[in-house]
C-alpha cells in the first residue's frame, strides 16, 4: 500500500509533462507533489516532506501566476475587440 502512493505520485507527475497548459501542468505537478508529501509523511521521510512542501508551493504559485496572467490577457484582448 505504501510503494502504492509513491507510484501514484510518479505516475502523476510524468504525466503532467503530457499537459499542454502550462498553468495546468503546474497544477498537476503540484497534486503530485502533495501525494509525495503523504508518502513521505508515512515513511517519517523528512527530506521528501520538504522537497515535496517546496515544490508544491512553487508549482501552485507560478500556476496561479500563469493563469491570472492568461485572464489578464484574454480580457485585454476583449476590450481591445469591443473598443
Amino acid at each position: 500500500m505504501l510503494n502504492s502512493i509513491g507510484w501514484v505520485a510518479t505516475g502523476i507527475f510524468a504525466v503532467s509533462y503530457f499537459v499542454k497548459r502550462p498553468d495546468r501542468m503546474r497544477l498537476v505537478q503540484a497534486v503530485a507533489a502533495l501525494c509525495w508529501i503523504v508518502y513521505g509523511v508515512l515513511l517519517h521521510a523528512t527530506p521528501i516532506i520538504v522537497a515535496n512542501v517546496i515544490v508544491a508551493s512553487l508549482a501552485g504559485y507560478s500556476a496561479l501566476r500563469v493563469s491570472i496572467s492568461s485572464q489578464q490577457q484574454a480580457a485585454a484582448t476583449l476590450g481591445d475587440q469591443l473598443a
